[in-house]
């Protein structure tokens, strides 16, 4: 949790937990406060050493006092109508314009070069802002005709889109937000490549925020740090409840398009991801839902009130923007920014406890709507299967180049990974029919299987030496099938044995030279020992030994 403020008060909260609880998330907020006054405190000092503690103030505002009154006078009552009229937010908006247009109107167009920007100021931050705070300050009655704690009416969906991974549609209000899931292979992760860090990610979110959504007529160009930060933030949201590593192979991307808003549309991707995410059979560990907290206070009365589910107008007119975000156990995440001198720890305190119930009534909702993550993935969704091999195996998979490893994808259609993960290597076989993925695991198990003696085997004579037959019990896996094991009867060249390359022949396994490694193979094991058959007596070694030295010295 990254916490600012000065010696009275905080201004700014900013954080990503694993459900962290109202309470300990206030204490670490109360912890972190008293080393902020400790700082503070240094710089207040420093200043007065420095003879810099007196701040200047400048002004370079025009301003007209007595059109000021005369706007007050004449607009607050109308504007304060309006406000209290419960109207929607684009019509809300159409009567706000008309009153100042009509106020404007009895101006010339020279008068207004110089008058226009002070009406539109003196209307915005004296009529407009003071008529909605007043009014929910002393009646207790918002925009929208809602109480301070009553959330928008809120209607949700999932497979919206019946082709995608997963999809989730959550309206709240006159806030909606689409969201998709594509789930990919480990090639899909994201790429990090900075100066201090590298590696992947294996869950990313996107968040998009088209002009159309607030109804405006303009180019869409790139991200801009508004959407960055909304995407940021839903991520930090999602990321501790989704699986991943070996409890979850695929890589996961959601993308959340803004269809409309007024409120907060990242919280909206919160509650629409988690919603896709479910639908897509990602077996997320909790759902997680957010809601943004606003703040209208009143210095001089020392008034305030915690709204919940904020519109754009009382985020843009109001105090503070609070998101919070988590499971029915705790915070997940949170993002705080402000416009007063900041917050005292009551206000803090009941805007934590009034986002938990808001949180608690949009799980209930998305939860109705889809209880727990689907059992299975969507048949259009390709499978990805994990199995582990031996460190030592991975080159065998691979193969020189990558050659095996190739092979193997072109035959059965497949895409495979292979990532090394401490002493064993993990390899993804990703397809779209299970036949072709069971085929792609048969040929790698094939090749990190380790041969068991007194198993029998169905091999490829791949060369024929004047000493036996090296055959191919395992893909890349060769042993010597030696002249005198091939029969019970005795060859005196390979000629008489009738074998040839590329036949196949079933043979057993009957030992591993324990110096060397090599395997021993026998094809006669596998035949029934003829009537009165004796073992020839073999020499002893001492013996075997002088023949070779006389035939060395020969």
């Amino acid at each position: 949790i990254m916490v600012g403020g000065t010696i009275d008060n905080i201004l700014m909260v900013e954080g990503e937990m694993k459900e962290v609880s109202e309470e300990v998330m206030l204490g670490a907020i109360k912890l972190a406060h008293e080393e902020i006054k400790k700082h503070c405190a240094v710089q207040i000092e420093l200043s007065k050493e420095l003879g810099k503690d007196v701040k200047r103030t400048y002004c370079h505002e025009v301003n007209d006092e007595e059109l000021k009154q005369t706007i007050i006078a004449e607009l607050y009552d109308k504007a304060y109508a309006i406000a209290t009229s419960g109207t929607m937010k684009h019509e809300r908006e159409d009567m706000f314009n008309a009153l100042e247009a009509e106020f404007a109107a009895r101006y010339t167009e020279e008068e207004l070069v110089e008058k226009a920007p002070l009406i539109h100021r003196y209307f915005h931050d004296y009529v407009q802002k003071k008529a909605m705070r007043n009014m929910i300050l002393d009646e207790g009655k918002r925009l929208d005709g809602r109480r301070t704690d009553e959330i928008r009416p809120i209607w949700c969906e999932t497979d919206y889109l019946p082709a995608a991974h997963g999809s989730g549609l959550f309206t709240r209000g006159e806030t909606q937000a689409l969201a998709t899931v594509t789930l990919g292979t480990k090639m899909d992760e994201k790429v990090k490549d900075e100066v201090l860090v590298q590696g992947t990610e294996q869950f990313v979110l996107h968040y998009n925020f088209p002009p159309f959504s607030t109804g405006e007529a303009k180019a869409a160009r790139g991200l801009s740090r508004r959407e960055i930060g909304h995407g940021h933030l839903a991520w930090r949201a999602l990321k501790p409840m989704i699986p991943l590593g070996e409890e979850n192979p695929y890589a996961v991307r959601v993308v959340s398009d803004i269809l409309e808003s007024n409120g907060s549309s990242s919280m909206a991707t919160v509650c629409a991801g988690t919603l896709a995410l479910m639908d897509a059979g990602v077996k997320l560990r909790k759902p997680v839902s957010g809601i943004a907290m606003g703040l209208i206070s009143d210095s001089e009365s020392g008034k305030w009130a915690v709204l919940s589910d904020i519109l754009g107008d009382e985020d843009h007119l109001g105090d503070m923007d609070f998101k919070v975000t988590g499971t029915r156990d705790g915070i997940t995440a949170t993002q705080m920014d402000i416009k007063v001198d900041g917050l005292s720890y009551e206000v803090l305190a009941a805007a934590l406890e009034q986002a938990r119930k808001g949180r608690l009534h949009i799980l209930d909702i998305l939860t109705d709507c889809i209880a727990a993550p689907r059992a299975d993935y969507k048949p259009f969704v390709p499978r990805l299967v994990q199995i582990h091999i031996p460190k030592d195996s991975i080159g065998a998979v691979i193969g020189p180049g990558g050659k095996v490893i190739q092979e193997i994808q072109k035959q059965t259609g497949t895409t495979i990974t292979i990532t090394e993960d401490d002493q064993k290597g993990i390899v993804d076989v990703f397809g779209v029919e299970k036949s072709a993925i069971d085929a792609a695991l048969q040929r790698i198990k094939e090749i990190v299987a380790v041969p068991e003696i007194g198993e029998t085997y169905h091999g490829k004579i791949k060369s024929i030496v004047p000493f036996g037959a090296f055959v191919e019990i395992m893909p890349g896996k060769e042993a010597l099938l030696h002249i005198s094991e091939i029969d019970w009867k005795r060859f005196e060249t390979m000629e008489e044995s009738g074998l040839k390359e590329g036949e196949m022949i079933d043979v057993k396994l009957i030992g591993v030279d324990e110096k060397t490694g090599k395997l021993k193979l026998s094809h006669r094991a596998l035949l029934p020992k003829p009537e009165g058959y004796v073992e020839r007596e073999r020499r002893p070694r001492g013996d075997r030994e002088r023949r070779r030295d006389d035939r060395h010295r020969d």
